[in-house]
Formats: C-alpha cells, sequence, structure tokens
C-alpha cells in the first residue's frame, strides 16, 4: 500500500469507529421497535395459551437485579386476578413495568406510574390491557349505584364508554371493554405532559390489546 493512501484509510476507519461508538452510546443500535416488542409479547403469550412457557430461574433473576431495573415495556392492566401481565406474557422478573387498577382506568396514580417508567426507566411501549367479562365494567354498565364514593371512582371513568356502544351489535360489555381501552390510552396522553411529549418525540408507543379468558390469547386492537 503505498503511503499516501495510508492517512485517509487511517481517518476513514477512526470515523467509523467513532460513529458506532456513539450509535452504541446513545442506544440507538440495539434498541428495539414497539413492533418488535409487542412481537416478543405475543410470542411469550402464546407459549403461556399453549402450557409451554419458559423456565426460569427467579433467584439468579433477583440476584442480578438487585441494583436496579430496565424493563422495556410498561403495562397499564385490570386487577383481575385471572389477568396477570407477567405470566400471560411469559415475562420474567424485570422484564414489564405493571400497573394494575380495576377497569385498567388512567388515574392519576397510574399515570404517574406510568410516567416513571417512561421518565426514570426508560420504557419505551405502553400496552392498555383490557380484558373479557371486565367486573368493573361490568358493573358500570349495569347504571346501578355503587355502595361507596371509592366504587364510584372505579366506574365512572368507564361508564362514558357504555353509553358510546350502547347502541352497536354485540355483547355491550365486551364491546365497552374495547371502547374503554382506547379511551384510556387516549386519556393517558391528554392528560399527562410527560407521555404525549415522549410520543410526539417517537420514544414511546402505546398499544391497545384485550385479553380472552376463554383461550388464553392477548389480541391487538389498535
Amino acid at each position: 500500500m503505498k503511503r499516501g493512501t495510508i492517512f485517509p484509510l487511517l481517518l476513514v476507519l477512526l470515523v467509523s469507529g467513532f460513529s458506532a461508538m456513539a450509535q452504541q452510546g446513545n442506544g440507538h443500535s440495539s434498541a428495539p421497535s414497539a413492533d418488535q416488542l409487542w412481537g416478543e409479547l405475543v410470542a411469550g403469550n402464546k407459549r403461556f395459551a399453549s402450557g409451554t412457557g419458559h423456565a426460569r430461574d427467579y433467584p439468579a433473576q433477583r440476584q442480578q437485579l438487585t441494583q436496579g431495573q430496565q424493563p422495556r415495556v410498561a403495562v397499564l392492566s385490570c386487577s383481575d386476578s385471572r389477568v396477570p401481565p407477567e405470566i400471560m406474557f411469559d415475562q420474567g422478573l424485570g422484564d414489564l413495568f405493571v400497573v394494575r387498577v380495576a377497569g385498567n382506568s388512567a388515574d392519576p396514580l397510574a399515570i404517574g406510574s406510568l410516567e416513571y417508567a417512561v421518565e426514570h426507566l426508560g420504557a419505551t411501549v405502553i400496552v392498555v390491557l383490557g380484558h373479557q367479562s371486565c367486573g368493573a365494567v361490568k358493573a358500570a354498565c349495569s347504571g346501578d349505584k355503587m355502595p361507596t364514593p371509592n366504587l364510584e371512582a372505579v366506574v365512572n371513568p368507564i361508564a362514558p364508554s357504555c353509553t358510546s356502544v350502547s347502541r352497536q351489535k354485540g355483547d355491550l360489555v365486551d364491546l365497552a371493554v374495547r371502547d374503554h381501552v382506547h379511551q384510556t390510552a387516549e386519556a393517558l396522553l391528554a392528560h399527562s405532559p410527560v407521555l404525549k411529549h415522549a410520543a410526539a418525540e417517537g420514544k414511546l408507543d402505546i398499544i391497545e390489546a384485550y385479553y380472552s379468558l376463554d383461550n388464553g390469547l392477548v389480541s391487538r386492537l389498535r
């Protein structure tokens, strides 16, 4: 190789090296997309539904996570005992940041928790997860007065969905569950400047989903 060509070649190699280091430093080279993360959840859910979930060494995982957590996905789901996100998505410790409230509504505590997941833990996807035969939605759509103010606070955010789907054909509760998932996803952006800003910058995706108790499968709504 001629001496005159060595310097330009070294310069190219140095520039390429610095570029690669910069990409690694800001996470662009390895950060999974929202579709990739959702694909991982879908694959895990299929394992769960078929009874072929991964065996996990929880003591080892627990030790690895003692210094911190970096969940890529946050889930806002119902508190229903039949709908545990970590199990139904076949995920391990530290994989999901889960917020659970009866009816999977976006109250201030839920929103604040999700802001923490996105702003401080680096979550890039929020899954709003409704489910079949949701008791909170049934109560809201019944129109009955709740016996306590606290229970009224549970059903009040859901009631508008019951009204909006009341003229559609199909099961009222199931239609309301799906509509409420969408309204909740919209509320996250409407009531949180943090989440709205992250979404506008392309750093956050909100996925709307529905879990079937009948077959154990999760389907994406939006």
